[in-house]
């Protein structure tokens, strides 16, 4: 090989050294570039979290908010007047959609509003400020503090329902049939320690703690409005679930009192009794006409 080839195919080689090295640097560049733009784009999606964060958490409360007026929410049980089948600091859960469907009935257990009603059992201090009166209606609609005008109480007795205390037994009675509250009432305690007798009446309903020596329940408010018995209007739900603290999550069945078979046929007949006064009402009538119209 001469001096000129030689010379050629270095000149020839130089090019090709040099675009590689030419590309290679670019690729780099690109490779750097890269993950600027990768540094870049994880910066923008951090910034853009932060800044949706408050959206999410509006959106969120907006969410809760609505959930608790029409489906369900959260309640704090703050005295003993339900023990001990609610504990004080207890959370239950309340569905607001359930008397949409069906009636309220005996032996639930119901929160209702006493607004222009009953005291409060519980009394609490006035907020010093907006700001504390903010976050306290706010615990309060997540059931994570009381409401000073909401109650906890178990239906004994439905519109139309008389309720007494006491049978010869000292059990209380609804239409004349005897209840068994073994399985509910606080231990210890009897079904009334004061006698009494009550006609409830029509859209009301008559309440009772389940801890009858502490509660002040319709019992209690026997010279308020309605006798003591509550507007069925003002209840909010009906407490089905124990959701805190986790080692007492159940949920809160009727008792099987209410289903007994004598109260259903008390409650059957008091139903049809309007039916059978009116039949025996118009019977004479229709005699009487049937008369009149034989003489013509």
């Amino acid at each position: 090989m001469t001096s000129e080839d030689r010379e050629s195919g270095a000149a020839s080689r130089g090019p090709v050294e040099d675009e590689v090295g030419v590309i290679a640097g670019e690729t780099q560049t690109n490779a750097e570039g890269g993950r600027d733009e990768r540094a870049d784009g994880d910066g923008k999606k951090k910034g853009a979290f932060w800044k949706e964060l408050p959206v999410l958490i509006v959106v969120a409360l907006v969410l809760a908010l609505v959930i608790k007026t029409f489906v369900v929410q959260a309640f704090y049980i703050p005295s003993e007047s339900m023990e001990n089948t609610l504990l004080v600091n207890d959370r239950v859960l309340v569905n607001k959609l359930v008397y949409r469907v069906r009636d309220i009935e005996r032996g639930d257990v119901v929160v209702f509003s006493g607004v222009d009603s009953w005291d409060g059992e519980v009394r609490f201090e006035e907020p010093a400020n907006p700001v504390a009166a903010f976050f306290r209606w706010a615990g309060a609609a997540f059931g994570v503090v009381p409401g000073e005008k909401d109650y906890i109480k178990r239906v004994i007795g439905a519109p139309g329902d008389t309720v007494k205390c006491c049978d010869a037994q000292g059990r209380v009675t609804v239409n004349g049939v005897p209840l068994d509250e073994k399985a509910y009432l606080h231990p210890g305690d009897v079904p009334s320690d004061r006698t009494f007798s009550a006609k409830v009446p029509p859209g009301h309903l008559w309440v009772m703690g389940d801890h009858r020596s502490v509660s002040l329940d319709s019992r209690l408010h026997t010279g308020d409005p309605g006798g003591g018995s509550i507007p069925i209007d003002k209840v909010i739900g009906r407490a089905f679930v124990i959701v805190w603290p986790f080692s007492r999550a159940e949920t809160i069945p009727i008792p099987s009192t209410f289903n007994q078979s004598a109260l259903k046929a008390a409650v059957a007949a008091g139903e049809a009794a309007p039916f059978v006064a009116g039949f025996a009402g118009a019977v004479p009538l229709v005699l009487w006409r049937r008369r009149r119209r034989s003489r013509r």
